[in-house]
């Protein structure tokens, strides 16, 4: 009698657990580290208002497969230590199954060894190539590599019959890797490097290397950083009337980069950067289009400015994270097996698809060159 009573109360049990509204399933915790302030916040804040409004959109649906996502978000103000530091927290003290972010090259750098230590998958919004070549188990990367970035320059710069060029990169994460790639993707091209010169990220005067740079006789300048460094540079560039072409890298595919520059400063400068930045240009059958217009009008309504590519990179991470869920992803090594396994998955910074040996996905089609015209962006021809 006692065995039935207790096999009745365990049906009785299971009963319950499964008629329980889908709102009583634990959330999956996100982790996100951004750098929300400090010199890198161009990057972080809108990456971290991206994740909010996307989490606050799909809970207040029902969430995904009826499981709500709960985020928590941290300010590392770009620092590299206090990265390491709150991703710990992350991990051990709010159990997340999942990181967003570092915003940077160097905090995401500083990051990589605690999170593969930890077994807990990394979704990187910095550019570095470094952070997935070569792969990591654990770590993911939405903004293309800088080779990708790199070589849309040279190919654009090969058809305008320009052979020499400048380089003048900052001396942090991003900018190293973006001279080591721009280096070898010159010898790959063939095209001659006649000037490298660099700066620090806090410099606030690079004529001194415009100067040196203005008697190379180079054909064109490549700028490799994130602002404010590459907005001096071109001021400085028009303060000295250098004529030749300036391009600079995907790291300032912003409005903000335009406004810290100056229109008329930078009229005609060049770079790559993803389709998000001529969202309402593109042809009506882009797979990107709507997915574009439909971003930036909600980032719009929410924060009445307009999306940037950077806030995209947040929002890929999460259309993966979301991915993955709906493939049956719980815990964190199914999460990381779901996002190494993503194929074709259109979203703002291109069409992604993982595998063992590539925790991008990304490939030339991610970028456009664009040009600044009257402040804003025009596809270069």
């Amino acid at each position: 009698m006692q065995k039935k009573l207790g096999l009745f109360a365990l049906l009785l049990l299971v009963g319950i657990l499964s008629a329980l509204p889908a709102w009583a399933v634990e959330p999956l915790r996100i982790g996100a580290l951004f750098s929300v302030t400090g010199p890198a916040s161009f990057l972080g804040e809108p990456e971290r208002n991206t994740l909010e409004m996307l989490v606050k959109e799909v809970n207040a649906k029902g969430g995904i497969k009826g499981r709500k996502l709960d985020l928590v978000v941290y300010d590392t103000q770009g620092d590299a230590t206090k990265a390491v530091q709150l991703a710990t927290k992350l991990i051990k003290n709010e159990k997340v199954a999942v990181i967003v972010g570092p915003s940077t090259t160097g905090e995401t750098m500083a990051v990589i060894p605690l999170v593969e230590k930890e077994k807990i998958p990394l979704i990187s919004c910095a550019a570095g190539v470094k952070i997935t070549d070569p792969v990591k188990k654990y770590v993911f990367k939405t903004p293309a590599n800088d080779h990708i970035a790199a070589e849309k320059i040279f190919n654009f710069m090969a058809a305008k019959k320009q052979k020499s060029v400048a380089l003048l990169t900052v001396t942090d994460g991003y900018g190293s890797s973006g001279r080591e790639q721009l280096k070898d993707m010159a010898k790959k091209k063939g095209i001659s490097v006649v000037a490298d010169e660099t700066y620090g990220p806090k410099d606030t005067d690079m004529t001194a290397q415009l100067t040196k740079i203005k008697g190379s006789k180079a054909d064109a300048i490549i700028c490799w950083g994130t602002n404010p460094g590459p907005a001096i540079v071109t001021r400085n560039v028009k303060q000295l009337g250098i004529k030749i072409p300036l391009y600079q890298s995907h790291g300032v595919a912003s409005k903000k980069y335009i406004e810290l520059a100056g229109n008329d400063n930078a009229e005609g400068v060049i770079l790559p950067a993803g389709k998000l930045a001529i969202f309402d240009k593109l042809a009506k059958k882009d797979p990107q289009a709507k997915l574009l217009r439909d971003y930036n009008a909600a980032y719009k309504k929410t924060y009445n400015v307009e999306a940037s590519t950077f806030g995209g990179y947040a929002y890929d991470s999460f259309l993966m994270i979301t991915e993955a869920m709906k493939k049956g992803a719980v815990t964190s090594d199914q999460m990381r097996d779901n996002l190494e396994r993503i194929k074709k998955l259109v979203s703002v910074s291109g069409i992604f698809s993982m595998g063992a040996n590539d925790h991008n996905g990304l490939d030339l089609s991610a970028f456009e060159m664009v040009k600044i015209v009257k402040g804003d962006w025009e596809i270069a021809k």
